[in-house]
């Protein structure tokens, strides 16, 4: 959807491709056409067009001249002194329609010039026609003059009439055409010469200048006509370069070839150029340096532009250098370096960052993110992939040229976008292949993608593959893309420096080249469209034979040369899955989807449905196909073999000998014969496997350091572990059947990973597992069957991570002897015995970092006081216990970084907790109160799902009945006798959740960072607030009393429900698609200081029918009040309320008692919960009430941030907030005119705060309905145009105009 922002003579244009895609643009109105491209007034041959008379062609116009040539601007001036005809030329005419802009130069003799005043003629014309930006300029004269053709005009027209009114051929009209026009152009306004820079030309002429570059917004550089997902993309660039720092800066754009960063830089550098005294965009530099005097060339254009000259001549790279020090030094100057991959290209082309002038910025984007290491850096923006709907939006606009893909190609599409991976190159290349071709054409096209990859996509990214240093690093690569993406770091590492590779320094090197990232969970990622540019190279090896590929990754492939035994020694690597086939001639073949990297890859195929995507056990694997032993046959090279379901002859000697990695799942044998070959296996996997035994025999596997049995249901007997002596990891998740572990584990020095997660037959862990002292993670989750207790567990030294969830401790307990054995054991851990009170968790080992215990039916009762011995952790996991308030012991964690208690039904409240950064507490029903230990060290996340009954937060909010609020407080806001209030209930809307919900309650004061509220019955504002006023505002000067200082304001307001609003069905609510209304606002303009702030409670009262209800509320202003301000008073609402009267009360203190504690004086309002929108305008609003703004009223938002007549960055504020609820985009601030709009800034909400589910029905009877939203991004889209349309017709809505909301689903 495209959005118009009017402007005079131009429009900002907004293409919202996506919901992160925001960029204002400035176009030509007569240019633009719904639906597609924004373009630049392309036919636009000059910047500028000079029309002077000849009085100030050798002075000031000539000054001028220079100057704009300077700035880089392209300026047109006629040469020649003397007229030559009549007319002016068609030269002349072809210049001034060919031109951005024209500055006129009213000189004193301008008038008498026929030709100057037939420009005139034309420039007004285009400026009417075409929106051509005209600046006078008054030199030496007086716009009056100008206006009124006074002085020498009025001589210069006295002669023309005289000489038309004797030339008979002449165009009579022509003069008065001439005096309209002058009129015309002086009421444009302009700049007189005499009111700037004191009457200095130089000055004057800078000033001119500056407001040329302001009104062209000249850009150095084209970008891609569809911009999405770009704003939280540069939002970060634009901030840092606008910091006003004096220190030299430079930044790095880092990421895979095609993911946007030269986009990303051009358009930061066309928004900010004018920021500088000078700027420079350096294009393509990896290429241009390898050309003969590249670097010349680029030093060239580098002193080009920051010196304002064309022609430039360096005979070599060092003289460029000492002439590019000189220009650097002189101006603040803005660079880019685009696509930089050797260091030694920014010393030749920029020196060293000292020779900048101070505040100037660096911006290089590169490939290989540590190049700069050696330079002094401000920060690496790694940029991010396009998201889904990001994707969808980019492809759609090339692929059909319109924002929303055509339901008939969806799933197509869909397709195309999982092999894209949110890649902006290929959404591109893709995009415009497909553009205009048939259903046919896409399905075939897709199904040759999933082969090969697109020629013009390769050729980018094999950029990256091409500039590692060296074989090995690129043989790394491809090991990776064909057969470790999405595997774990460890592993890959493990079995690859087994095969001569030096792995570890290698994934660096990828790393710093942006082809390979490692994620949280440690797994190795690549970008699909990079392992299937990897994979294209393997393949070209040998296109027509894969025997003879180094890698086959492709079960078809696979399949073939195993079938027909054509295998060679090249072969280093084998992936077959036979889940891919249901015959020996098809791949149609029900798959089983076991990771999102082959989900993705089969995604592609048109051909395999949804349906065919589903989980098998092996069993259900019909019609396996035998294939013999032998095809391995001259493998004698093969490291890696991954089969899953094969069924092989069983003369397993035939397979080489040099496998490191076997992934073997679905092993069909009950034991592993003695005749493998294991010899040299680094990983043996063998999950979803038959066995039953390990293996038969005895066979001593050295060099084997991963061994995963996972999902062996029938497995009941563990190795003899003393034939493992280098076992790092080893994973036995869900073997069901298994009894016990081997006694010999406790010989596996090395091991560092022991997983039993859901074990359910295992009785007892061994009594050697304590020897384990370089074990780092225990996992015996749901290991429900274990009734005899480890010995000792504080011996082993290295254990990091203990989780132990779903241990029913209470049923252990009630069962026999052995079992309260181990429960009591548990106790030591869990625990404080009752007999043995100086005991606490000594059982287990200091070193702990990560402690889960979830679903442990743990009560209060089983924690000691304190966790002195466990003072490590950093993650503890309580979640779905009985605890009913936050255990001591938590409390003196000093270290502790997350704390999970989701689904505690019990706790009631959290208090003194200690400084986490993650809290989740959602889904705690009975959650009351948290409070901290301190309030400077919050958690920076924290999840509250579903936390309903929730009245206090520290430092946030406070929700208590009226006779438990402070006394003070009541006594300011004049309630002096409330006792006849307890018993009086009142309709409550909370939205500070993130969820809005009602309750029906006795009267509450609501405290929220530190503004006071009480919402109570009342039909007008009470008889002890001195000023009054009807409607919803009131203004006033505040007054001087001596030896009294301003301690906060007091303000109330009497609303209702509009008449005939049918919000409500009597004081019940319906049902869940209740309607509710729109939240008030309290604004409060302190005009003498212009500053703003604007409040909407996240609690709120809700009038009965045909009652009034009074808004009480006490501000903590302190020192932003003052005597003599003046300040205005607004009680703001939209449809569903209208205020009857409000009043004021200023609450004064005697100096003397100001230093004196008290709750009320003692801490200032908290302006930091309020979000500077723009200069001196401060906003706060939870963000689900945000949601509920009247979308399609653009008089509600200007009502709220300012005037009519104020700047459209403030009427766009409401936009943003708008913006930001409905899309959950993550918008923080909007610094830049140009970037949007005026300075904006917005507030960035939380994933818990954004995800607005529906609530369910409660079981309090008190509460009448829950009520949650999820609202689409159309309707965000469809409110921004609301908005931005309203702006552009410039008419003034009615505010209390009677509409219905939108129904809240």
């Amino acid at each position: 959807m495209d959005i118009l922002l009017s402007s005079p003579t131009k429009v900002y244009y907004c293409m919202v491709g996506h919901c992160s895609s925001l960029q204002f643009r400035l176009m030509e109105m007569a240019k633009w056409r719904p639906g597609e491209p924004s373009s630049s007034t392309s036919s636009c041959y000059y910047d500028v067009f000079l029309s002077f008379r000849g009085d100030t062609r050798k002075t000031f116009t000539d000054h001028l001249y220079t100057a704009l040539n300077h700035a880089g601007f392209h300026t047109f001036r006629d040469e020649e002194e003397v007229e030559k005809g009549e007319n002016i030329t068609s030269e002349l005419q072809k210049a001034i329609k060919q031109s951005k802009s024209a500055i006129i130069v009213f000189s004193d003799d301008y008038a008498s010039s026929r030709w100057c005043l037939d420009e005139l003629l034309l420039i007004m014309e285009c400026k009417r026609t075409s929106g051509q930006i005209v600046l006078p300029l008054f030199y030496d004269v007086d716009p009056s003059q100008v206006r009124k053709q006074t002085g020498s005009f009025e001589k210069a027209f006295w002669m023309h009439e005289k000489r038309y009114k004797n030339d008979r051929n002449a165009d009579v009209d022509k003069v008065k055409r001439w005096r309209e026009v002058l009129k015309e152009a002086a009421d444009l306004g302009g700049m007189v010469l005499k009111n700037e820079a004191d009457g200095q030309e130089s000055k004057f002429i800078q000033k001119v200048v500056k407001v040329i570059e302001d009104k062209l917004h000249r850009t150095v550089s084209s970008i891609a006509p569809y911009l999405v997902g770009l704003y939280s993309r540069v939002r970060d660039i634009n901030q840092w370069i606008q910091d006003g720092s004096s220190k030299v800066g430079m930044v790095a754009i880092s990421g895979m070839g095609g993911i946007g960063k030269t986009t990303i830089a051009k358009f930061v550098y066309n928004l900010n150029l004018r920021r500088f005294e000078a700027s420079s965009f350096l294009s393509d530099i990896r290429e241009t340096s390898k050309e003969s005097k590249g670097l010349l060339r680029l030093q060239t254009k580098l002193l080009s532009d920051i010196l304002k000259r064309k022609e430039l001549k360096i005979l070599s790279v060092d003289e460029g250098t000492v002439k590019v020090q000189v220009a650097l030094c002189s101006k603040r100057t803005l660079v880019v370096l685009d696509d930089v991959d050797r260091e030694g290209q920014i010393t030749a082309i920029l020196g060293m960052q000292s020779w900048f002038h101070p505040g100037s910025k660096i911006i290089i984007t590169t490939r290989h993110e540590h190049l700069l290491n050696g330079q002094q850096l401000h920060k690496v923006y790694n940029v991010e992939k396009l998201d889904t709907d990001e994707s969808f939006k980019l492809f759609s606009w090339y692929a059909f040229g319109k924002e929303i893909i055509p339901e008939s190609f969806t799933q197509l599409s869909r397709g195309v976008i999982n092999y894209c991976g949110g890649l902006p190159l290929a959404l591109r290349v893709l995009g415009s292949s497909l553009s205009g071709k048939t259903a046919e054409v896409w399905e075939s096209a897709l199904k040759k993608l999933s082969a090969i990859p697109e020629s013009r996509i390769l050729e980018k990214l094999k950029i990256s593959y091409d500039s590692l240093q060296d074989d090995h690093d690129k043989n790394l690569f491809l090991h990776i893309a064909c057969f470790f993406a999405g595997k774990n770091q460890e592993l890959t590492v493990a079995i690859l420096d087994e095969c001569g590779c030096y792995t570890k320094v290698g994934i660096e090197n990828l790393i710093d080249r942006c082809i390979l990232t490692v994620n949280e969970q440690n797994k190795l990622c690549m970008h699909q469209l990079l392992r299937d540019m990897g994979r294209e190279i393997v393949r070209q090896e040998s296109p027509k034979n894969p025997g003879r590929r180094s890698r086959l990754w492709h079960h078809r492939d696979s399949y073939s040369v195993l079938k027909d035994k054509s295998g060679t020694e090249t072969v280093e690597g084998l992936v077959l899955d036979m889940r891919t086939f249901q015959d020996a001639c098809s791949v149609h073949a029900t798959i089983r989807i076991d990771d999102e990297t082959t989900r993705s890859q089969l995604a592609v195929l048109p051909s395999i449905s949804s349906e065919n995507l589903i989980n098998l056990s092996q069993d259900s694997v019909n019609n396996k196909l035998n294939l013999e032993i032998d095809a391995f046959a001259k493998m004698n090279k093969l490291r890696i073999l991954q089969l899953s379901y094969v069924q092989l002859t069983t003369n397993y000697e035939e397979l080489p000998c040099t496998i490191t990695w076997l992934s073997w799942q679905g092993f069909p044998s009950s034991s592993i014969p003695n005749s493998f070959p294991l010899e040299n296996l680094v990983a043996l996997d063998m999950r979803y496997s038959s066995l039953v035994q390990f293996w038969k025999g005895n066979k001593f596997l050295r060099l084997l350091k991963i061994l995963n049995l996972s999902h062996s249901h029938g497995l009941v007997e563990t190795p003899d572990f003393t034939l493992l002596p280098n076992l790092e990891t080893l994973i036995l998740k869900d073997c069901g059947s298994l009894p016990e572990l081997s006694e010999s584990i406790g010989y596996l020095q090395r091991l560092l990973l022991l997983n039993l997660k859901d074990c359910k037959s295992l009785k007892k862990l061994p009594r050697n597992i304590k020897l384990l002292k370089f074990l780092e993670t225990l996992n015996i989750s749901g290991c429900s069957s274990i009734n005899v207790p480890p010995e000792d567990l504080s011996k082993m030294k290295s254990l990091k991570v203990l989780i132990a969830d779903g241990i029913a401790l209470s049923q252990i307990l009630s069962t026999t002897r052995e079992v309260e054995t181990w429960h009591s054991y548990f106790n030591s851990w869990v625990s404080k015995p009752k007999h043995s009170p100086e005991m606490s968790w000594i059982s287990l080992p200091g070193t702990l970092v990560n402690l889960s215990l979830a679903n442990c039916r743990l009560s209060d009762d089983d924690f000691p006081i304190d966790f002195s011995n466990l003072s490590s952790l950093q993650r503890v996991n309580l979640s779905g216990n009985l605890i009913r308030r936050l255990p001591v012991c938590i409390r003196g964690l000093t270290g502790l970084l997350s704390l999970r208690l989701e689904s505690c039904k019990e706790l009631q409240s959290l208090e003194e907790l200690p400084g986490v950064k993650k809290l989740n507490v959602s889904y705690c029903p009975a959650l009351q109160k948290i409070t901290y230990q301190s309030t400077t060290v919050k958690p920076e996340q924290t999840a509250f799902a579903d936390c309903y009954n929730l009245v206090e937060v520290e430092d946030w909010f406070k929700l208590e009945p009226l006779e438990s609020i402070d006394y003070e407080i009541t006594n300011t806001l004049g309630l002096y006798n409330f006792g006849t209030m307890q018993n009086t209930e009142v309709i409550l809307v909370f939205g500070v959740l993130g969820v809005l919900y009602t309750k029906i309650c006795p009267i509450q004061g609501f405290q929220e960072h530190g503004i006071y509220n009480i919402f109570l019955p009342g039909q007008e504002v009470p008889s002890w607030f001195s000023h009054k006023n009807n409607g919803s505002s009131i203004s006033f000067t505040v007054p001087s009393l001596p030896n009294l200082k301003i301690r906060g304001l007091n303000i109330c307001s009497v609303y209702s429900h509009l008449d005939n609003e049918d919000y409500w069905c009597g004081n019940i609510f319906c049902d869940e698609k209740a309607l509710l209304p729109h939240p008030l606002f309290t604004k409060i303009s302190n005009k003498s200081k212009c500053l703003e702030w604007i409040y909407g409670p996240s609690c709120f009262g809700i009038p009965e029918d045909a009652e009034y209800m009074i808004w009480l509320s006490h501000w903590k202003f302190g020192n932003h009040l003052e005597a003599g301000d003046e300040v205005c008073v607004s009680i703001i609402a939209d449809s569903g309320f209208q205020v009857k009267e409000c009043g004021f009360n200023i609450v004064f203190e005697q100096e003397e008692n100001i230093a004196r504690p008290s709750d009320l004086c003692s801490t200032d309002m908290d302006l930091s919960a309020f979000h500077e929108v723009n200069e001196g305008v401060f906003f706060m609003c939870d963000p689900a009430l945000s949601a509920v703004y009247d979308s399609s009223s653009a008089a509600w938002s200007e009502y709220l941030f300012g005037d009519s007549d104020e700047s459209l960055g403030k009427i766009l504020v409401s936009f943003f907030l708008l913006y930001n609820i409905l899309t959950k985009e993550k918008i923080t601030s909007l610094r830049d005119f140009d970037f949007l709009l005026s300075c904006l800034a917005c507030p960035t909400y939380s994933e818990e705060e954004m995800n607005l589910e529906p609530a369910e029905q409660g079981e309090d009877k008190d509460r009448r309905c829950w009520i949650g939203f999820k609202v689409s991004k159309a309707i965000a889209i469809a409110a921004m145009l609301f908005l931005s349309l309203a702006f552009v017709s410039r008419k003034s809505l009615s505010m209390w105009k009677k509409q219905r909301p939108k129904k809240l689903t």
